[in-house]
């Protein structure tokens, strides 16, 4: 009996394959970590309530970590590689039930970024509006926001391959030039060092609270594994993709907050950024580029910002087609462009649950930015480290059944390191939640409930679907195991 057989329905079309090269997955994934926004945005703050000049360590040790779950990670991409991205590794590696699990804390993960970018996209804009004299509210270029990017997920995803990249060049192409700007002048007070990578500037009280603000900047590296069907030669391109992609987050984070720290000197730089949070970066580029780069600059952080949201919105299409296509969503979902090859129905369905969800937060008076924003970037870093974890147990797992040649540090070895490091930073996430969320309000502490909630509501979903309706329970992860 066929997977569609068993499940009474037709095979689903499939997505546009050999569309996108090795460039094209690297620019989704590193568009999604918002470089310029996550370095001007976020950086500030892991500086000021973290361990100071040691924030550029904390980026190369969070890399490293993340490459190392890479490793395991591209060798299964081989067996798992497909549109449903954790949801498939784990239904694979530990069964359907922590599989489907995984899958509703993986989209709670990817709704709460995508509003929080959606958030931070209108308050942004609004902001710069109300510099020219027009006053708007911030849920209105969030609006308009959401249904461009509607528009530009329904194109083929080459498309947005394409968008993605210049934006991204944009972004790197002004911070690179402020980076080059302090290390030409020699640095700043305390000339140019590398205290910031030492162990004694790294290790100190505070790593855990930047390591908070740092983990949010690798959120979206899935993306590899999600594009996979639409990949030329998969097989060697989403494993090229991942550690490229890891690689340029991790190196370009840590140099461009190396460089700023120069600016300021290791021993003021903690100090600087307490004293002015959003002005850190400004004030720098002012001095070493001149006052055009200011503007520059706010208008780019726009940009990254719409390019993380398109990067996110494509990434939750595959979620959706992917459950879709298995029956878990509707199935209408599962269903393709005749032109372009995308999940346009999947994207038109996410997209008007965005609005839906903005329009709650307006409409309840919430603040955008001390609880649209910092509330979903808390509940989004618990849910992804979460679905990290299980991955790497997954893999462990389907390596002991399916050994497949592969040596003990693929198999073994660098799953069990990332199963330790992703752990100590979701307990130091958890431990730290009043920085991330921006309050100590009781509700915050609920945020790690909630996930284990929807995970657990996945999990009993996956049962009654073995009990109730096992030919569809039964072929659930058939469509991406040909």
């Amino acid at each position: 009996m066929s997977a569609s057989q068993a499940r009474g329905a037709a095979p689903s079309a499939a997505l546009a394959r050999n569309s996108i090269g090795t460039p094209h997955i690297v620019f989704f994934v590193v568009a999604a970590a918002a470089p310029l926004a996550s370095v001007v945005g976020a950086s500030p703050a892991a500086f000021a309530f973290g361990n100071g000049a040691g924030v550029p360590g904390v980026y190369l040790m969070a890399g490293l970590l993340y490459l190392v779950f890479s490793v395991g990670f591209t060798a299964m991409s081989r067996s798992a590689g497909s549109a449903g991205g954790f949801y498939t590794y784990i239904a694979k590696g530990l069964g359907r039930p922590a599989g489907v699990a995984a899958a509703l804390v993986a989209l709670l993960t990817y709704k709460m970024i995508q509003l929080a970018v959606y958030a931070l996209f209108g308050i942004f804009v609004s902001g710069a509006l109300a510099g020219l004299g027009i006053n708007m509210p911030w849920w209105l270029p969030t609006l308009a926001i959401i249904g461009l990017i509607w528009l530009c997920g329904a194109r083929n995803i080459a498309f947005s391959g394409r968008l993605l990249g210049i934006c991204m060049l944009a972004e790197i192409a002004i911070l690179f030039a402020l980076d080059v700007g302090i290390l030409m002048r020699g640095g700043g007070p305390e000339g140019i060092t590398l205290t910031s990578f030492a162990p004694q500037t790294v290790f100190v009280p505070g790593l855990g609270a930047a390591l908070v603000f740092v983990v949010g900047s690798f959120m979206g590296f899935e993306a590899t594994a999600i594009f996979s069907e639409e990949a030329k030669r998969p097989e060697r391109t989403i494993p090229r993709a991942t550690f490229i992609a890891v690689a340029l987050i991790a190196g370009f984070y840590a140099f461009s907050t190396w460089s700023i720290t120069q600016y300021y000197g290791p021993e003021t730089a903690q100090a600087a950024a307490l004293e002015g949070l959003e002005t850190f970066f400004f004030v720098a580029a002012a001095d070493v580029l001149g006052p055009w780069s200011v503007t520059t600059i706010e208008i780019l952080l726009i940009v990254s910002l719409f390019a993380s949201a398109l990067s996110f919105h494509n990434t939750i299409n595959r979620y959706f087609f992917a459950l879709g296509r298995e029956g878990l969503l509707p199935r209408s979902l599962g269903s393709v462009h005749d032109r372009h090859g995308s999940p346009h129905l999947a994207g038109r369905a996410q997209s008007l649950i965005a609005a839906a969800l903005l329009a709650a937060a307006v409409v309840s008076g919430l603040d955008p930015y001390a609880v649209v924003f910092s509330w979903t970037s808390a509940i989004a870093v618990i849910g992804i480290l979460s679905v990290q974890i299980l991955v790497s147990i997954a893999i462990i797992a389907w390596f002991r059944r399916n050994p497949a040649g592969l040596g003990a540090w693929t198999r073994v070895a660098a799953p069990v390191l990332s199963v330790l490091g992703l752990g100590t930073g979701l307990a130091l996430v958890i431990f730290n939640l009043p920085l991330l969320a921006g309050t100590d309000s009781p509700i915050i502490w609920s945020f790690p409930w909630l996930v284990l909630a929807v995970g657990l509501l996945g999990a009993t979903y996956a049962a009654y679907l073995r009990t109730h309706r096992p030919a569809l329970y039964a072929a659930l992860g058939a469509l991406t195991e040909a």
